[in-house]
């Protein structure tokens, strides 16, 4: 079961590095709100997998309020985009 949780939490940590280069380079705004938001579902996938290995709950309010800031984050990202392509 380590075994796995250690293989998982490094390919979560790779994906991390992809996504910040994608944010990094971009090459629109969208791209990189969609990067953000993504970035944001592997630290809350990298958090869980560190509370299972440590069978350690006390993150558990912090995932919920990250996942719910990411949640407004992406509907308030929609938004603005769907407001800019209406003024077009």
């Amino acid at each position: 079961m380590t075994v796995a949780l250690h293989v998982a939490l490094g390919v979560l940590v790779a994906s991390g590095l992809l996504i910040l280069v994608r944010m990094l380079l971009g090459p629109a705004a969208l791209d990189r709100i969609v990067a953000l938001d993504v970035l944001a579902s592997v630290i809350i996938a990298g958090t869980t997998v560190h509370m299972a290995l440590w069978r350690d709950p006390t993150p558990l309010p912090v995932l919920v309020v990250l996942a719910l800031l990411a949640f407004i984050g992406s509907v308030t990202a929609a938004h603005l985009v769907e407001r800019r392509e209406g003024m077009r």
